[in-house]
């Protein structure tokens, strides 16, 4: 029987696990532990440029641009906006921070 998946919480207050985001499943959700993020409110305060650059650091290599796409997405989600599909973000990125 397969395992159960945590439902996405619709908001930032329904959102109690790194799971529960929008665009994080249990990958983004390890990376996001490995830098030291352990509840979702946490992203609320945080850059996700920055995020992209210290899981860089962390794993030693470049990450996929869409990583940062799906921190972007999450942080704002956090701050109160809608959910949204993290490709919604990469026209912004691109705008913002160039080729990564």
């Amino acid at each position: 029987m397969p395992a159960l998946r945590s439902p996405k919480a619709a908001t930032a207050a329904d959102c109690h696990r790194l799971e529960q985001l929008p665009n994080i499943g249990p990958a983004l959700a390890a990376d996001l532990r490995r830098l030291g993020i352990r509840h979702p409110g946490e992203l609320s305060a945080r850059d996700p440029f920055q995020l992209y650059q210290a899981l860089c650091r962390a794993t030693g290599k470049r990450q996929d641009p869409c990583v940062l796409d799906s921190f972007m997405a999450v942080t704002d989600f956090m701050r109160g906006a809608a959910p949204a599909p993290w490709w919604h973000y990469t026209a912004q990125r691109k705008r913002s921070y160039g080729a990564v």
